[in-house]
């Protein structure tokens, strides 16, 4: 405990001053610590900060900056990764599918190389797939001007990607990729006969309730109640409304802490899947910086030993954590205009949320 509390103090030095980060661990209690930490997480170009903790016994909701509740929608990013992984995985256990298969046995001549790249393999990005948005203009993490309205297709960001050589052989290696997940998409389409989006709504959302979660399509609007987000390096640019095509199910999609609760809590309780299909998700490669990363699955190791399982999303104007941890508890957080990934914000106030009494 000794050794997690220099680390916290640390990390709490960062974001608020050794003086501060000091006299909050001696002198705050749990509560106090929290709130102080989403107080300060809103400055700078940040325009609003949630924050929820869930649990069996409840839940509380922090903010700042702009006015928001746990039903106000927001653009949730890579966190729509475990939403495909999810189906994904359940296909998987009905044998639709097989992780450890060629994705050339449903998507015939669809990858290049595609005879040695597994399904497994497209959900921990270890594939080797060149990634479609390191192409310039390609990202939605970057202010796109008016082709941030542009209607891209799921064949067109595979052209992008397959345009370059692969990172690496598969399955020699990590690295993040978007491409991995545009297969994926176009692998439940296939083998489901529906839209990837009708999937997930039928497998995930329609049974959990989650009727603030949303796969927007082409649609540029986010349903108000709305975070409204800025450009970070231009604070005038609403980046709000743009069409996230370009991320489809690599992260098109929009939802609340409320929801995101609820489905990351239900998904690590075993609700979505089978026990021994949980355990094959959370077989893990190294991220670096205390991540690891399993199938469409992070997991972040607290300096006080606690393990919390989760994703986080990132797209222009939004970051997203959601992360469970042991008894159930759910932190859910979110960050409006903010530059940068929000590492540090978020590393400080999961060891507040998850290893202070």
């Amino acid at each position: 405990m000794r050794v997690f509390r220099r680390v916290l103090i640390v990390v709490l030095s960062l974001v608020v001053g050794l003086p501060i980060g000091v006299a909050l661990l001696l002198k705050t209690d749990r509560e106090g610590v929290i709130g102080f930490l989403v107080d300060r997480s809103a400055d700078g170009p940040v325009t609003a900060v949630m924050l929820q903790v869930s649990d069996r016994h409840g839940s509380q909701f922090w903010q700042a900056g702009d006015a928001v509740t746990p039903r106000t929608h927001f653009r949730i990013g890579s966190v729509t990764k475990t939403f495909v992984s999810t189906v994904v995985l359940q296909l998987a256990e009905e044998g639709i599918l097989d992780l450890d298969a060629p994705v050339d046995r449903i998507l015939p001549d669809v990858v290049p190389g595609g005879r040695s790249i597994t399904v497994g393999q497209l959900l921990e990005h270890t594939s080797g797939l060149y990634d479609y948005m390191k192409e310039p203009g390609m990202s939605t993490n970057r202010w796109r001007g008016e082709d941030r309205f542009r209607h891209h297709a799921p064949e067109d960001l595979l052209s992008v990607a397959f345009s370059h050589r692969p990172y690496f052989a598969p399955g020699t290696d990590f690295r993040y990729s978007n491409t991995n997940y545009i297969v994926l998409g176009l692998l439940i389409e296939k083998a489901t006969g529906m839209s990837y989006g009708d999937t997930v709504r039928q497998r995930i959302l329609d049974p959990l309730g989650l009727r603030d979660t949303s796969l927007p399509g082409d649609d540029a609007t986010v349903r108000a109640p709305a975070v409204v987000a800025r450009d970070p390096s231009n604070p005038a640019v609403d980046v709000t409304e743009q069409n996230p095509s370009l991320d489809w199910a690599a992260g098109e999609m929009i939802s609340t802490t409320a929801d995101l609760s609820v489905f990351i809590g239900a998904l690590m309780s075993g609700r979505l899947l089978s026990p021994a299909m949980l355990e094959r998700m959370k077989r893990t490669v190294s991220m670096g910086m205390g991540f690891h990363y399993g199938l469409g699955i992070q997991r972040f190791d607290l300096p006080c030993g606690v393990r919390l399982w989760g994703h986080g999303g990132e797209l222009l104007g939004y970051l997203t954590y959601v992360f469970v941890g042991p008894h159930d508890r759910v932190m859910t957080m979110v960050l409006a205009s903010a530059s940068g990934d929000g590492f540090v914000e978020f590393a400080a106030t999961a060891a507040a949320v998850f290893c202070l009494r």
